[in-house]
C-alpha cells in the first residue's frame, strides 16, 4: 500500500489499492449506460456509409431482412451473455466472462483479442472522421485541410473527455445520439411520405432477395453496424444496479439497433426504388443518403445532417475510446498488462492510464497513414478505403471471435456451475448463437479480400485478419506463461476487483 507521501507526489493517480483497482460504482443508469452503448453504433454513420456500402459491394436488395436476421442471432446471444453479467462484474466483460468458463489462458487471449479488435475499430473511425471534417472545411469555408489534421485533433479532444467522469461523457455522447437519431427518423418517413415509383415496396423483406453467394458476406458488413451493444458489461462496475440494468440495457441495445437499421434501410429502398437501390449505390455511395434528403427535405437539412455525420462519428470515437480504456484497466489490474494501467484517476474515477494508452495508439496509428498519404485532401483512398475500412473489419472480426467464443463460455460455465438444467435454454440460444456466430466468422475470414477491397490474390486478404489470428496466439501465450510463472496471478484472471477484495478480507482477517 502507498504512503500518503508518496500518493501527494503523484496526485492525478490514485494509488490506494482498493481504491484505484476498483471503477467508481453508481455513475450510470439505465439512460447512461444505453446511450453510452448505442453511441458506438453511430446509426447516422451506418445509415449513410454502411448500408449503401452492402448495397453497392453485394448487390443484394434485402439488407433489411439482413438486419431482422442479425437481430435474431444477437438475441439469442444476449441471452446467455446477459446471463453471465448477473454474475460476473468485470470491465473486462468478453474476457472476463471467457476467463470465468473456459479458463484464464483462454481469458488471457479473449483480452488481448478485445484490446486490438476495439482499438482497431476506434482508430479506423479517425480515418473517415478526417476525410468527412475536410470535406466540410472544403465546402463551407473554401478551406484546403488534410485529413488528418481534424483527425488528430479529434484524438486529442477523444483523449482529454477520457480522463472526466464516464457521467459526463454519457451526457456528451446522450445529446450527439438523440440528434442523430431524430433526423434519421425524420429521412424515414419523409421516404415513406414520398416513395419513388414502386411505392411503399416491401421487396426488400422478402426472402428470396437473399438468394446468392454474397449474403454470408453481406451478413459480415451488417454485423459492424451492430458493434457497441456488447459492451454494456464493460460498464458494470460503474452502475449501482449490475445485474439489472446489464441485461436490460442489452435486450434495449439489440432489438432498437435492429429494428431502427432495419426500418431505415428499408428507407433507403423505398426513397430509391427496390429496383434502383443497388445501381443507385454504386452511383453515389456515401453521397446516396444526402441526395435523398436533399430532394425531400431541402438544403438546409441535408447540411445539418452533414454536420451530424460527423458528429456522430465522434461520439462513436468517444465510445469506443471509453470501452478500450477500461479494457487496459481490466488487463492492468490483474496482471495481463503493467500495473500503471490498473489504477483509476483520483478525481474522476478514470482508468487514465488506459485513456492515455488508447489516445497514444489512436496518434501514432493517423501518423503513420498520414505519411503514407500522398494526397491528403480529396482522395479517400488512404483515410476512407484503407484506414477505415481495414481497421473497421479488422475490428469487427475480432468482435465475432469474441463472442462466438463467450458462446461457448456461457455453457461451460454453468455446466460446470451444474446448473445446466436450471439454465438450459439459455445454452440452446448460447449454443445457436455460437454456431451462427462461427460461421459469420468463417464467411468474414474467406472472403475479407471482398470486404477490404483488394484483389483475391492480394497478401491483404491474409495480413489483416492474420492481425486477430496473431493477437489470439500472443494472448495464449501470455496465459500459459504467466500460468507456469505466476499461478496466483493467472488464478485472478476474470475475476476483477472480486481478487482484491478478497485479499483485503484475508488481510483484515489476519
Amino acid at each position: 500500500m502507498a504512503t500518503e507521501s508518496s500518493s501527494k507526489s503523484r496526485p492525478e493517480i490514485s494509488t490506494f489499492k482498493g481504491q484505484d483497482r476498483a471503477l467508481r460504482a453508481g455513475r450510470l443508469g439505465t439512460g447512461g449506460l444505453l446511450l453510452s452503448v448505442l453511441a458506438a453504433t453511430a446509426p447516422l454513420m451506418v445509415v449513410a456509409g454502411v448500408m449503401p456500402t452492402t448495397f453497392a459491394v453485394m448487390g443484394i436488395v434485402g439488407q433489411p431482412l439482413l438486419f431482422v436476421v442479425l437481430g435474431v442471432v444477437l438475441v439469442l446471444f444476449s441471452v446467455g451473455y446477459a446471463e453471465m453479467s448477473r454474475h460476473v462484474h468485470n470491465a473486462g466483460a468478453f474476457y472476463a466472462y471467457i476467463s470465468r468458463g473456459l479458463g484464464g489462458t483462454a481469458g488471457a487471449a479473449a483480452a488481448l483479442v478485445a484490446l486490438v479488435a476495439y482499438n482497431a475499430l476506434q482508430v479506423g473511425i479517425y480515418g473517415i472522421f478526417g476525410f468527412e471534417v475536410s470535406g466540410l472545411f472544403a465546402t463551407y469555408a473554401d478551406l484546403s485541410v488534410a485529413w488528418w489534421i481534424p483527425a488528430l485533433a479529434a484524438a486529442l479532444v477523444v483523449g482529454a473527455l477520457g480522463w472526466l467522469k464516464i457521467d459526463v461523457n454519457a451526457r456528451v455522447l446522450g445529446v450527439l445520439l438523440i440528434v442523430e437519431v431524430a433526423l434519421v427518423v425524420i429521412f424515414d418517413i419523409a421516404a415513406v411520405a414520398d416513395p419513388a415509383a414502386q411505392g411503399l415496396s416491401l421487396h426488400a423483406f422478402n426472402p428470396d432477395t437473399l438468394s446468392g453467394a454474397g449474403v454470408a458476406t453481406a451478413l459480415c458488413f451488417c454485423i459492424a453496424a451492430f458493434t457497441g451493444f456488447e459492451q454494456a458489461p464493460v460498464y458494470a462496475e460503474e452502475t449501482s444496479r449490475p445485474h439489472i440494468l446489464v441485461p436490460r440495457v442489452m435486450f434495449l441495445a439489440v432489438s432498437g439497433v435492429a429494428v431502427f437499421f432495419a426500418i431505415s434501410s428499408w428507407a433507403l429502398t423505398v426513397a430509391t426504388g427496390p429496383s434502383a437501390i443497388v445501381a443507385e449505390s454504386q452511383k453515389q455511395s456515401a453521397g446516396l443518403l444526402f441526395g435523398l434528403t436533399e430532394s425531400r427535405l431541402g438544403g438546409t437539412f441535408t447540411d445539418v445532417l452533414h454536420f451530424l455525420f460527423v458528429t456522430g462519428m465522434f461520439a462513436a470515437l468517444l465510445s469506443f475510446h471509453n470501452v478500450v480504456a477500461r479494457y487496459a484497466f481490466a488487463m492492468g489490474r490483474e496482471g495481463l498488462l503493467p500495473a500503471a494501467f490498473g489504477r483509476t484517476n483520483s478525481a474522476s474515477g478514470a482508468p487514465g492510464t488506459g485513456s492515455l494508452l488508447q489516445t497514444a495508439v489512436s496518434v501514432v496509428v493517423v501518423a503513420v497513414f498520414a505519411i503514407a498519404d500522398d494526397k491528403p485532401t480529396g482522395d479517400p483512398t488512404v483515410p476512407v478505403l484503407h484506414l477505415f475500412t481495414w481497421f473497421g473489419n479488422i475490428g469487427s472480426l475480432g468482435v465475432i471471435v469474441l463472442m462466438a467464443a463467450a458462446c461457448a463460455s456461457v455453457i461451460v460455465f454453468f455446466v460446470r456451475r451444474g446448473a445446466a438444467g436450471a439454465q438450459a435454454w439459455r445454452l440452446v440460444t448460447s449454443a445457436l448463437a455460437g454456431i451462427a456466430l462461427l460461421v459469420i466468422a468463417v464467411y468474414t475470414v474467406k472472403d475479407f479480400d471482398v470486404l477490404v477491397g483488394a484483389g483475391p490474390e492480394s497478401s491483404l486478404s491474409w495480413v489483416l485478419p492474420g492481425i486477430i489470428g496473431l493477437a489470439v496466439l500472443v494472448g495464449l501465450a501470455q496465459g500459459l506463461l504467466l500460468r507456469a510463472r505466476k499461478p496466483e496471478a493467472h488464478a485472478r484472471i476474470g475475476l476483477g476487483n472480486e481478487a482484491f477484495q478478497l485479499e483485503k478480507a484475508a488481510e483484515e482477517a489476519s
